[in-house]
């Protein structure tokens, strides 16, 4: 039997390290978003990108949502392709704005995030890249790029186990 100073809490950086926040994430913002909605031209570059090419940004930001699971340029491609059969992008890029809500504990309801999205669609991708870069991200790296980063350059979450002498 463990004794009770032994057990590693389930999401504790030993267990699940891919899960671990890349960077520092500010606490004094918890559930709240660290821009306005329509602070889009905070950044004009982003801005522009979002309002020509939206499948950037939205690839960019689901890349960093789904922790590394789905890539830029698949998620870009599948939000394009979508938008371009049915015009329903906006309801696939919603479903990732309440997945980034619900990681930084924003509250709102679904409904909100539906109708943020289809009223002001580009709004909402860029004030969710820019939610991403205020929590530490450099969203353009991607998730790899992060972790990368955040290791020093080794490309590493943890390094090797290298186990003890010879044992018999």
């Amino acid at each position: 039997m463990e004794k009770p100073g032994n057990v590693i809490p389930i999401g504790s950086p030993a267990v699940e390290p891919a899960y671990a926040p890349l960077m520092g994430t500010p606490s004094h913002d918890h559930g709240q978003w660290s821009n306005g909605l329509l602070d889009c031209t905070s950044d004009i570059e982003l801005c522009c990108q979002t309002s020509w090419c939206p499948c950037i940004t939205f690839g960019q930001n689901a890349e960093i949502i789904d922790r590394g699971l789905s890539s830029c340029g698949v998620s870009g491609a599948l939000y394009g392709i979508v938008g371009f059969l049915s015009g329903l992008h906006f309801v696939y890029a919603c479903a990732y704005r309440t997945k980034l809500k619900r990681q930084y504990g924003i509250s709102a309801s679904p409904i909100q995030d539906l109708c943020t999205h289809i009223w002001c669609h580009p709004c909402a991708l860029c004030q969710e890249h820019r939610e991403l870069q205020h929590r530490g991200y450099d969203v353009p790296l991607g998730w790899y790029g992060n972790l990368e980063k955040r290791n020093g350059g080794t490309g590493m979450d943890n390094p090797p186990v290298v186990p003890g002498g010879m044992t018999r």
